[in-house]
C-alpha cells in the first residue's frame, strides 16, 4: 500500500513549478516516446561477472538512437509540447550528447532548433548535433556562459527552452529505461547509474521504484 509524502516542488527552465514526475506520467511518456526510440538490449558479461562474484545485467543505451539515452527525455519533452510552444521552434543548452537528442527530436517534430555549445566541445559532437538539421550557436566552457547564451537565443527567436536536466519531462522521459530494465529483469538487488546532472539518475530512481519500491539505486560518478 502506497503512503502520501510530501514532493519538492522546484522551478522548471521555464520557471513553473512542478513536482517529481508520477509513475502515470512515466507510463505516459514511455508510451509516447515508444515508435521512435530504441528498446536496448540488456547484455552480461561474464568476465566481468566473476571478477566481482556478483550478476551484472548492462542497460546498453549506447545502441540507442542518436548513441545515448538522452534520446529519451528530449523525445518526450519535445514531443509532449503543444504546436503554440513550438511555433518559434527549441532551444537547449548542451555538450553533445543532449543537444544530439534535441536536434533529432527537434527533426521528427519539424521545427527550428538552436542548440548552444561550448566552444571546446568535441567536433564529432558539433558533427552530429548539425547533422540532425540544429543550428549550433557556440559559448564559452562555464555554465554561466551556456545559460546567458541560451537566454539570449531564447529571448531573440521566442523559442522554446528545453533544460537538460532540470525538466520534469526530460527525467520522466529518462526513467523508461530503468522501467524496461525492470521489465525484463526484474529479480534485482540493486540499479546503478551515472551521475551528471542528475536527470538520468533522477528518472532511475522513479523508474526502478515504481515497479519495486524497495529498489536500492546508487548513483555512480566517475
Amino acid at each position: 500500500e502506497q503512503t502520501q509524502r510530501e514532493v519538492p516542488v522546484k522551478k522548471s527552465a521555464q520557471n513553473e513549478e512542478f513536482k517529481a514526475p508520477s509513475w502515470q506520467q512515466i507510463v505516459e511518456a514511455h508510451a509516447r516516446i515508444s515508435p521512435k526510440i530504441h528498446r536496448t538490449p540488456v547484455l552480461t558479461s561474464s568476465s566481468l561477472n566473476a571478477l566481482a562474484g556478483a550478476h551484472f545485467f548492462f542497460k546498453c543505451e549506447n545502441f540507442q538512437k542518436t548513441g545515448s539515452f538522452k534520446i529519451r527525455g528530449a523525445s518526450n519533452a519535445v514531443l509532449s509540447l503543444t504546436n503554440e510552444e513550438v511555433a518559434h521552434g527549441i532551444v537547449t543548452q548542451s555538450s553533445g550528447n543532449h543537444g544530439a537528442a534535441i536536434a533529432c527530436a527537434g527533426a521528427w517534430r519539424a521545427v527550428n532548433t538552436w542548440v548552444v555549445m561550448p566552444k571546446n566541445a568535441p567536433t564529432v559532437k558539433f558533427r552530429a548535433v548539425e547533422g540532425y538539421g540544429a543550428q549550433v550557436i557556440l559559448c564559452e566552457p562555464t555554465i554561466s556562459s551556456r545559460n546567458e547564451t541560451a537566454a539570449r537565443v531564447q529571448s531573440e527567436t521566442g523559442a522554446y527552452l528545453v533544460h537538460p536536466y532540470d525538466d520534469d519531462r526530460i527525467i520522466a522521459g529518462q526513467a523508461s529505461a530503468a522501467k524496461e530494465l525492470l521489465e525484463d529483469i526484474g529479480d534485482l538487488d540493486a540499479v546503478l547509474a551515472p551521475v551528471s546532472g542528475g536527470g538520468l539518475l533522477s528518472g532511475t530512481c522513479l523508474g526502478a521504484k515504481g515497479i519495486r519500491p524497495d529498489m536500492r539505486v546508487f548513483g555512480c560518478e566517475p
